[in-house]
């Protein structure tokens, strides 16, 4: 513990010291995490390992997404809702299945899974996570539309595969669940993530209660852990939960998830880079040994191909350019790193992980480098939709 701690902190300490350049330019502060990773664990210098059936990996990646969904849902905004929202509708109830049984198809046909194994693939990496893309949804020039369908998109996403990844387990013969009990997890999880912060708020709004100024962020945090601890305690979907607590706040108290803002991003980020460290001690050469020339194809795929034909199949309709934006930058992140990490207790498990952990790690060595450059297409045109 105290080796991956030293290596973390001298991975961060080099992060920090380039990320100025790392804005600028096609360097990436997550790729250094990933190769870090890739370098001290048992690949090169095995200097520690992170089997995945002992639960580090998956507890990394758990909280580097509960952190990244919460701050997500903190910075969506009314306006983020009228101009994304019916677009991110149509990715999220359309696109979505699309891109789940595209991907299963093309591991169908490309590597001969089974149908179960195929959709367990395809449902690990449906989900778009562009916290990868942060320079995209974070700059001005780029679209409001365009940022607000990427946020809110990657923000329900992750929650909604959920149910779908538990349920396919139990048909595979693993500790999955039942359809109805993860539906209802997810439900109600949204409705916890709803009301305790709601009624939070309106303690703290009420003539009895008020915050300090400087406690308020920790405000934030808390209603953020209450929900968590609720889902979890009582087998909700937690992502949804969290997802929806910080939506909740950010429409019911915008001051309050404003002044949370910078400190919830570091959080972010540093579970974040954590996570992609952890991703990266996993690609190991057991892990890729029996992968076959046709799998590297699949990844390819499913990054390059898969996302365009299911948004272009779903009817989202946006100018080429804003299109190209929305199509390129639904990488895959944290969440499938998680249900990538669910497959190990699967018949063909370990071949399903290593499918999974190769399209991630190509997702962020080529979104990551690329954010930058992308949102450089839009400079000095005023937003779509926004123009006078």
């Amino acid at each position: 513990m105290t080796l991956a701690l030293l290596a973390f902190s001298a991975t961060l300490l080099i992060a920090t010291l380039v990320s100025d350049l790392a804005e600028r330019s096609v360097i990436s502060t997550a790729v250094i995490f990933l190769v870090a990773g890739f370098v001290l664990g048992p690949s090169v210098l095995d200097l520690f390992r992170i089997p995945p059936r002992e639960g580090y990996a998956s507890t990394s990646a758990e909280v580097a997404l509960l952190t990244i969904l919460f701050t997500d849902g903190l910075r969506i905004t009314r306006r983020d809702l009228r101009s994304g929202g019916s677009l991110a509708a149509r990715a999220l109830l359309v696109g979505m299945p699309l891109t789940l049984f595209l991907t299963a198809l093309a591991a169908r046909l490309l590597l001969h899974l089974g149908w179960i194994d195929a959709l367990l693939v395809g449902t690990a990496l449906s989900p778009t996570d562009p916290v990868f893309a942060a320079a995209v949804i974070g700059r001005e020039e780029v679209p409001q539309r365009v940022r607000s369908m990427l946020n809110v998109e990657s923000g329900v996403n992750d929650g909604i595969a959920l149910p779908v990844i538990l349920w396919l387990i139990g048909l595979d013969g693993g500790a999955g669940e039942s359809l109805p009990h993860t539906l209802f997890g997810v439900a109600a999880g949204i409705a916890v993530g709803v009301c305790l912060p709601a009624i939070s708020i309106a303690l703290e709004k009420s003539r009895f209660f008020a915050a300090a100024k400087h406690y308020e962020p920790l405000h934030v945090l808390a209603d953020g852990l209450l929900v968590f601890a609720v889902t979890a305690m009582l087998h909700l979907n937690p992502f949804l939960g969290i997802f929806a607590a910080g939506v909740t706040i950010a429409l019911r108290s915008p001051g309050l998830a404003h002044r949370f803002g910078r400190f919830g991003e570091l959080l972010a980020e540093l579970a974040k880079l954590g996570a992609v460290m952890v991703l990266g001690a996993l690609i190991t050469p057991d892990l890729f040994e029996h992968m076959p020339a046709r799998g590297y194809l699949f990844a390819a795929v499913a990054l390059v191909a898969v996302r365009p034909l299911a948004l272009l199949l779903a009817g989202v309709r946006l100018r080429p350019r804003e299109f190209a934006t929305v199509a390129w930058f639904g990488p895959k992140g944290f969440s499938s790193i998680l249900y990538g990490i669910f497959l190990v207790h699967v018949r063909n498990g370990p071949f399903l992980l290593s499918l999974v952990a190769l399209t991630v790690a190509l997702s962020i060595v080529a979104h990551s480098s690329t954010d930058v450059l992308v949102s450089r297409l839009f400079h000095g045109r005023a937003p779509a939709g926004e123009r006078a």
